[in-house]
């Protein structure tokens, strides 16, 4: 069915670039363990997120619409980079690492949004991913806006998990076993969804 197809392609493709490790995800998972402001941290990352996700795929959308030279390096373009992050989750999942956050001293409301806004903002990667990669995918799905409300769906689900169960979720986030294992499912699904954008 496409309907669920463009969702699902959606889902997998933002789930497998914001579950990966980085200073997004040690900052809101340091901040659910010490319950200071979580909600804030998480409104804030879903909020960015969904914001930069639409911008690229539905700026990308208009440009594409009107030129089949940008369509087709789009496309291939974005085939190349789903099998390149196959290709370093296969990496990770072979040599894997844990997600750790330190914990540092008690902030304020405004201070952890600040902090919040920096880790999200400043980094020159939400850009990529969100705006160029998830953006170039979406793009040319048959339905842009399932593929953008999975994407979006997934930043939800992942930045609420980890705002609300991080105490939970911590021992077994900080297990190499756990992340060789996400990072084997992240591969296949991008090596999945890749075939299926590479096909006539």
């Amino acid at each position: 069915m496409p309907v669920v197809e463009g969702y699902l392609n959606g889902f997998f493709v933002g789930a497998s670039l914001i579950i990966a490790i980085g200073a997004q995800n040690a900052f809101v998972l340091g901040q659910s363990l010490k319950r200071e402001h979580t909600l804030s941290v998480a409104l804030i990352c879903m909020s960015c997120d969904a914001l930069l996700i639409l911008a690229g795929i539905f700026g990308l959308a208009v440009l594409l619409e009107h030129s089949t030279l940008a369509m087709q390096l789009a496309r291939w373009g974005g085939v190349a980079f789903l099998v390149a992050y196959a290709l370093l989750a296969l990496h990770r999942a072979l040599f894997p690492r844990a997600l750790s956050a330190a914990q540092p001293p008690a902030r304020s409301h405004r201070a952890v949004i600040l902090a919040t806004l920096a880790v999200t903002l400043l980094n020159p990667h939400v850009y990529l991913d969100t705006v160029v990669l998830i953006g170039a995918v979406g793009a040319q799905q048959q339905s842009p806006g399932l593929f953008a409300l999975g994407a979006v769906s997934a930043s939800m689900l992942w930045f609420s998990s980890l705002a609300l169960a991080g105490s939970s979720l911590s021992p077994w986030l900080a297990r190499p076993g756990t992340w060789r294992l996400i990072d084997g499912v992240v591969a296949v699904m991008m090596l999945s969804v890749a075939w299926g954008l590479a096909r006539p």
